[in-house]
């Protein structure tokens, strides 16, 4: 018997938010199957109000508004039956934070849950990893965002270590991140690597979702730390007009990504990692598989 039915994750970030509609497949004695339909990505750039004014401008708040509303229309269209709205480090960085998520709920129907680094770094590690990983393997798993990054140490197939640190790709471009900052994550990372011979990372987020594009390499192959390397200067070669208009970045990914690779390196160089796998997932995969596996509250459309 086949049973299909579909859910709903938002991802509202600090650089920009997104929409992943996913059908669950179920097939008696066979494993559930997650699909993934549509994605819709709107460069909202929240952690551009809030990592230096500290509140969001009320030119962003009609934009999340406006924003939500589309993305509850998508979802009655799409037949969604559960949802799940997730807000990350620049709503809950906020000031006026909960007050937008309260305008939101009012004007869309679309209920925001804040969560914290810790939460999201466990949603994250509940991604489909069986895939891209070998069970015998250690991995550091690096998700960056705008405002931060989540880290979890992957052993033998299992979470072991994670934790949330405040450097983030427009927190950077702001030069809103402490030294202190990263001396504590490059502490985190040699503390909770040295135990193992060798690691390997896993990078999720949009920009390494970019550059893995950009390599033209086959799913499941790596990139090499020499290969981030070389692109990073290649990149710094370029004005970020020139990122645009020559290397075809669109305007919101032309400043963040040179930021974002420098945490993916950071992370390489601390952890000994000479390659980087990219299996294409993220927060939102993570929030589809924690509706479906009931670990995390949804709500029924």
């Amino acid at each position: 018997m086949l049973k299909i039915e579909k859910y709903g994750a938002i991802d509202i970030g600090s650089n920009a938010v997104r929409l992943l509609v996913t059908s669950i497949i179920e097939q008696e004695d066979k494993p559930v199957i997650f699909k993934k339909n549509a994605l819709v990505r709107v460069p909202i750039r929240l952690g551009a109000d809030v990592f230096i004014s500290g509140s969001i401008s009320d030119y962003n708040i009609q934009r999340i508004k406006d924003t939500m509303t589309a993305f509850y229309l998508l979802m009655k269209s799409h037949g969604i039956a559960k949802y799940k709205a997730c807000a990350t480090s620049a709503m809950r960085e906020a000031s006026n934070g909960a007050e937008v998520c309260k305008l939101v709920e009012k004007e869309s129907n679309i209920k925001i849950d804040v969560i914290d680094g810790e939460e999201e770094a466990t949603i994250i590690a509940a991604t489909d990893l069986h895939k891209f990983i070998n069970p015998d393997k250690t991995y550091l798993y690096v998700d960056v965002g705008g405002g931060s990054t989540e880290f979890s140490i992957i052993h033998n197939s299992e979470k072991v270590e994670s934790k949330s640190f405040r450097i983030g790709t427009v927190r950077l471009l702001n030069d809103s991140v402490k030294n202190e900052t990263w001396r504590a994550l490059e502490n985190w990372i040699k503390s909770n690597t040295k135990s193992f011979d060798k690691i390997e990372l896993i990078g999720s987020g949009g920009n390494i979702n970019k550059i893995f594009k950009i390599s033209g390499k086959d799913i499941g192959k790596p990139l090499s730390y020499f290969y981030l390397t070389s692109y990073y200067n290649e990149l710094q070669n370029y004005s970020y007009e020139e990122r645009i208009t020559e290397l075809n970045l669109n305007q919101d990914r032309a400043d963040v990504i040179i930021p974002a690779l420098r945490i993916y390196l950071s992370a390489m160089k601390w952890s000994g990692a000479k390659d980087i796998l990219v299996p294409k997932i993220g927060l939102s995969d993570g929030i589809i598989k924690s509706i479906y596996y009931e670990s995390i509250k949804s709500i029924d459309l």
